[in-house]
């Protein structure tokens, strides 16, 4: 009994649909937030404790480097926002057919690549 699978099966060969990808960015925006939460807790929680402190998360978060990581972040959030609203209608029976479903996750994209811009545009 020899099974016919595939011996070797190159992932990046496959070609996801729209609406796959969406879902994928999604879960990956939120493990991103996950990780901004804490370092955004953590300066927080720094920059109460004193002055000194504050100083010091305003001076860590004022440079070329830490606009970057916070354009990054807002560029998860807004993006797992519209990912997530995307999601909930499609979960109350709307948008549930292959093509709504690819233009939907289309439609996420390029507002989520407009959100990104106006967070970069807001940050410089």
């Amino acid at each position: 009994m020899k099974k016919q699978r595939p011996v070797h099966l190159n992932l990046l060969t496959i070609r996801q649909p729209a609406a796959a990808i969406s879902s994928i960015l999604h879960r990956a925006s939120g493990v991103i937030m996950l990780f901004a939460v804490v370092l955004l807790v953590w300066a927080l929680a720094v920059s109460l404790q004193s002055a000194e402190g504050f100083a010091t998360v305003h001076e860590l978060f004022s440079g070329w480097f830490a606009k970057f990581i916070a354009w990054g972040i807002l560029t998860a959030l807004g993006y797992h926002i519209l990912a997530g609203i995307r999601h909930m209608v499609m979960d109350m029976g709307y948008w549930e057919e292959l093509n709504s479903g690819r233009i939907s996750a289309i439609t996420s994209f390029v507002l989520a690549i407009i959100l990104s811009i106006l967070a970069g545009v807001w940050l410089w």
